[in-house]
């Protein structure tokens, strides 16, 4: 009797240590999930880093060319000139039809 009764401890003690095996190896799964998806959320951030680096040197290389504030200023330079090429054609338009009314009356005199 004390046979089959260590048999029968023994297969209660292999199913309980095969059900834990059992749900240990489904944790490892779900841990290696896990780790699958940690792994591709860091190659996102380093994709990401490696954008803001290169927007980074962007800046840095505009910077070396011009201030934001230094390029504020040409483009209001820039507007300041075309007003005043607009006022130089106006100018000039004026003083030549004046100076064409002048000659024609000269000429009827």
């Amino acid at each position: 009797m004390s046979t089959g009764t260590n048999q029968n401890g023994w297969n209660e003690y292999s199913r309980l240590v095969i059900s834990e095996l059992e749900r240990l190896n489904d944790g490892i799964k779900s841990l290696g999930e896990e780790m699958q998806g940690l792994k591709q959320e860091i190659t996102e951030l380093k994709t990401r880093e490696d954008n803001v680096t290169a927007l980074r040197n962007w800046k840095a290389a505009v910077d070396e060319v011009t201030s934001p504030t230094q390029l504020q200023s040409s483009l209001k330079d820039i507007q300041d000139l075309k007003t005043f090429k607009t006022q130089a054609i106006t100018v000039w338009a004026v003083v030549q039809i004046a100076f064409g009314v002048i000659v024609a009356v000269l000429r009827l005199l």
